[in-house]
């Protein structure tokens, strides 16, 4: 169960609601926790999400890392507005071949035209997998 705002757009409840984050996010196995502006959680299996040799493939936290940093702006920018990522990297501190994955977004900026978010992955043990980066400018519909 996805624990949203009471303040949030019912235009943006019901595009996440009807396509699950979208259609990459669903492949992913990603699973919303938790959604706001300041802080959004979600997780991702690593099974289906690897790479060649086992190993979680380094797109997919940046997958995981976006589609919270996303979803944060857009709730930020408020109805009537959205918002487009024009910055994202990454950071790969440990690997992993099995488990699951945890993201949780802060907030660094919450401005009128851009917010940046650090999102971290983290495993099972709370040990830190990556460190992704983004930023979004919010536009007017």
């Amino acid at each position: 169960m996805t624990i949203l705002p009471p303040d949030l757009d019912p235009e943006l409840v019901e595009r996440l609601v009807g396509t699950g984050g979208g259609a990459l996010t669903r492949k992913m196995g990603i699973e919303f926790l938790e959604l706001s502006a300041e802080r959004s959680v979600a997780t991702m299996p690593v099974e289906g999400n690897t790479q060649v040799i086992g190993l979680l493939h380094g797109g997919a936290h940046v997958v995981l890392g976006e589609s919270l940093g996303s979803i944060s702006s857009a709730i930020h920018a408020g109805p009537g507005r959205y918002a487009v990522g024009i910055e994202i990297n990454a950071t790969h501190s440990r690997s992993i071949t099995e488990g699951l994955v945890t993201g949780t977004c802060t907030a660094l900026v919450l401005g009128r035209t851009l917010c940046t978010h650090e999102i971290v992955m983290t495993d099972e043990q709370g040990r830190r997998l990556s460190t992704v980066r983004m930023t979004n400018m919010l536009r007017d519909r």
